[in-house]
Formats: structure tokens, sequence, C-alpha cells
């Protein structure tokens, strides 16, 4: 039975603070070279703890090989890799190939829609004013003098266009917030009739003023006025679909994350399923903790470890079927399986052990070095000129005194991808710069925030798909089931619809509330 070893990943953020020196790396390379060492493609400031490869069933001369290494060794080995500006994952080209195939479609399909709304909304805020102004240009000399009433319309038009040019900036002129796979029903429909109505107003105005040239010049006003009353209505109209109708919840969302079940429940008014998966991931970006992969891999490792434990010898030569191999493992992985638990309890526990030794280490090294920065006040700055620092020195002066307790509880915790040098000395430096303590500062590391709260470029996803049985467009139902899925990870949402609530009314008469002290002739009252 060959041991598993876990190693840690050396976190290559704080490579130059920590304390090992280049002479003992070396020394180190050279007595117990890795393999599998010059695999590695990053930086050459990455320093690497290579895992050793997992041992086949069968024993070969490479196996036998590295029976002679202490069992230290994973320990101590590092490996310097080679220097590399570029680097591409697997991901990374998946993720290119998708956005190039989705980029085209997208941006045309936005424009497009941009474009025939606007083009739409100045046809509605000309069309009054053209109303007014083309019979004083074709037949000026024919129209009937304008009044005091009609010379009032014109200052209704004026304000009414003013309310309703306000209201449509307000309510449509809005950055947008995701490219939806289906056109908005609701405002798609507004548009239409919008169109349809302007189309008619313009149908009657040709054939009834146009072409028989009125000259009653008040009732033309009062007609472009009854048009603009009627685009205000129209806009109440949008507010109410647009807006106030899905202001009422009347289902629940139940957000599962496929890969470790973290959950949220969530409320939602009436909407399609293509709007309720846009709020489901605005609320995902907030509400859930960043996904870390590597909290994910203990399981993996673990199932690992139990598998390469296990060595099966072929004591009968090599002409045998390899079904009394597989038999053989499946009977040790059956007799094995009663410990598991076991090994699964004392290894969390170790684990808990050192994340909190370690985190009492981190709070104590982070309290020490802030206590080595005191704000001067207006009349201590000009008594020493020369010892002042700006909040970014002062954070580069007081970081290597808590790097290497900050390196070892990020790797404990698995954070070490979503926290680079630079950033934590930006949030030293605002820590700094607003007085805040060192409770404040080590909030972001001790207790693992939202998504939003990590750098945009190691979470952010730019193409979410959405899988649903039902049509998009189609409003929520209760049973309702869809997925959205990213490259990581999907999340799975059900819909419940929220039951109706029947309450019934109880009056209780203030009199009766009388009560009678009851003695007993033993007692001592």
């Amino acid at each position: 039975i060959s041991a598993t070893m876990d190693t840690e990943s050396t976190y290559s953020g704080y490579s130059h603070y920590s304390g090992h020196s280049k002479k003992a790396h070396r020394q180190g390379r050279d007595r117990h070279k890795s393999p599998r060492s010059k695999d590695g493609s990053r930086s050459e400031k990455s320093v690497t703890i290579q895992t050793p490869p997992a041992e086949p069933l069968l024993g070969n001369d490479a196996s036998r090989a590295e029976e002679g290494q202490d069992d230290n060794w994973g320990e101590t080995t590092t490996a310097i890799t080679g220097t590399s500006e570029h680097s591409i994952s697997q991901e990374d080209i998946a993720r290119i190939s998708k956005d190039l195939e989705d980029s085209v479609g997208l941006d045309c399909k936005r424009y497009l829609g941009l474009t025939v709304a606007a083009v739409l909304g100045l046809l509605v805020f000309l069309t009054p004013i053209a109303f007014i102004l083309l019979p004083q240009i074709l037949w000026r000399d024919d129209l009937e003098p304008c009044g005091t009433v009609c010379e009032g319309l014109f200052i209704s038009v004026a304000f009414k266009l003013l309310i309703l040019l306000i209201g449509t900036w307000a309510l449509f002129f809005r950055q947008p917030k995701a490219d939806l796979p289906r056109v908005f029903v609701f405002r798609a429909l507004l548009l239409v009739l919008i169109f349809l109505f302007v189309f008619s107003y313009w149908l009657f105005y040709g054939v009834r003023i146009l072409d028989s040239k009125d000259t009653n010049y008040q009732g033309i006003v009062q007609y472009a006025v009854s048009l603009v009353d009627a685009l205000l209505f129209i806009h109440y109209l949008a507010i109410v679909l647009l807006e106030l109708r899905q202001l009422q919840p009347m289902f629940t969302v139940k957000v599962v994350r496929s890969t470790d079940g973290e959950s949220r429940y969530y409320s939602l008014g009436h909407l399609s399923i293509q709007r309720a998966a846009l709020v489901v991931l605005e609320n995902y970006y907030r509400d859930f903790t960043v996904y870390n992969p590597a909290l994910l891999t203990a399981s993996k490792s673990r199932a690992a470890k139990h598998m390469a434990g296990l060595k099966v010898y072929n004591v009968d030569g090599p002409g045998n079927n390899a079904s009394g191999q597989s038999r053989a493992m499946i009977a040790a992985a059956a007799r094995r399986r009663d410990s598991s638990h076991n090994e699964l309890y004392y290894e969390e526990a170790d684990h808990e052990r050192r994340v909190r030794k370690r985190r009492a280490r981190l709070v104590v090294a982070v309290e020490e070095a802030f206590t080595h920065i005191k704000r001067l006040q207006a009349e201590e700055q000009q008594k020493a000129p020369g010892e002042m620092m700006d909040p970014r020195e002062a954070a580069q002066a007081i970081f290597p005194s808590m790097a290497r307790a900050l390196q070892k509880y990020l790797r404990t915790t698995r954070q070490q991808q979503y926290h680079s040098m630079e950033s934590i000395l930006q949030h030293l430096s605002f820590c700094i710069t607003n007085n805040m303590t060192p409770k404040a500062f080590l909030e972001r590391y001790l207790n693992p925030g939202p998504t939003l709260q990590y750098d945009r470029d190691r979470w952010f996803s730019k193409q979410w798909t959405l899988v649903s049985e039902e049509a998009v467009t189609s409003g929520l139902q209760d049973g309702i089931v869809f997925v959205l899925k990213c490259l990581d990870f999907s999340l799975v949402v059900n819909v419940k619809k929220i039951p109706f609530i029947k309450l019934s009314e109880e009056f209780i008469d203030p009199k009766s509330h009388k009560f009678v002290l009851r003695l007993q002739s033993e007692t001592s009252v």
C-alpha cells in the first residue's frame, strides 16, 4: 500500500515576502527533484510544489525506483518553472470561441432594437408639432385667425410634450443590464401599439385635413392636443405593464448552485422566464459566496487516495485475466468502506484545528502591524515632514509583518487565487485611509463574502445559457424548473407559487377578561 501525501501549493503573490532562502530551495530541488517538475508554465517568481504521481495498480520499474525516496520529499521538493508572459487554458479557448460566435448576433440585435425604438420615439415627438406647423406652411392665408383659446392650447401642447419627454427618458432610456435571448413581449407590444396609433392619426390627418385644406386652425390644434393626451395615457400603460405589474410577489424561487449545493430563496412577481433568470443572476452576484473550485477537490482527492492506496500484485503471472484484479480491488474497497467515515471525521477535525490556529496567528499579526500606524494631526505634520507617509506607503511598510500569516491562512482556507498582493495592498491602504480597525481589515479574509466583493476578472462570466423546457417568453408558473449554465457550474431554479392565504377574524369582548381566585382550605392565604 503506497502512502498518499497531501501537499499545499505555494501562494505566488507572496513569494518575495516568505522566509525561505533561495539556497534552501536550490538544495531541496537538487536532493529531491520531482520527475514531473518540468511541466510547469508559471512565471519565474512562482514556486510550485508538485504532488507525486499516483502509482499504477501493477508495480513497474518507475514505482520501484521511487521507493528509495524518503517520506518527506513532497514537503521539501520545489520546482522553479520557466518564464511565461502569455498563457492560455482550455477553458479560455472555449470561452473565447463562444464569445466570438455570439458577439456579432447579439450586437446586431441590440443595435437594431435601439434604432427602431429611437426612430419611433422621434416620430412620436415630431408628429404633434408637424400637425400644428403644416397648415401654417401650406395654406397660411386661408386659415381662420387663432384666438385666445387656440393660443392657450399651444402652451398646453408644449408642457405636455415636456412631461412626456421626461417620462420617456426616465422609463426607456436606461443602460441595458443584459442581452436577453428573446424580445421583451410587453415592450414589443407597446412599440407596435404606438406605431399603429401614430399611423392612424397621420392617416386621419392626411385624409380630413391635408386633402381638404381645413381652415379651422383651432380644430387642428385641438386635434394635436388629443394626440398628446393619448400618448400620455400610453405612457401610463407602459409604467403599469413594465414596472408595477411585477412588484407584487406571486412566486417563490429556490436557486441551487450545482457544484456545492449552496441555495437561496427569492420572491418574484409576474415575470417571463428570461426576465426571472435575469433577476436570479443579479441576486446571485450579490448573495452567493464566490465560487471556489478548490474547496470541491477535497472529496475527489480523498477518493483518489483510497484508490491509490490499493495495489494489486499478479502472483499467477502475466497470462491471467484482469477481471480478477478488478474483483480484488472492489472487495478491498468494500472492506475499507466501514472505516472511511472515521478518516473523514479526523481529516475535517484536523483541518478545522489548522484553520483556527492560523486564524489566531493572523489576527495577532494584523493587530501588531496596525499598532505601528498613527494618524498625524495637523500640528504634528509640520514637525516631522520627513517621516510622513501616504496610505499606500504605510500599507507597503506594515504589509511584510503580516504577509506570512496571511499567506498561510489563505492557503489553508483555499482562498489564495482570489486575493492578489496588489488587491490586498489596496484594501490595506483603504482601511488605513478611513481609520479602520484591524478587525475591519480582516473581515474580507476571515468571512468569504459575496461574489461582487472580489476582482471582476476572477469570477465574472460573460456568457450564461438559459435552459428551459418552456418558452423563455412565457410567464412563470408553479413547478417550472429552468437552469442557468456557465462554463464552471450551473444554477438550478425551481419555481413555486405562493399559496392563497385565507385569514378569518375573531372578536374578543373586552368584558370577558374577568377571573376568579379559587382558594383551597389547605393554603396559608
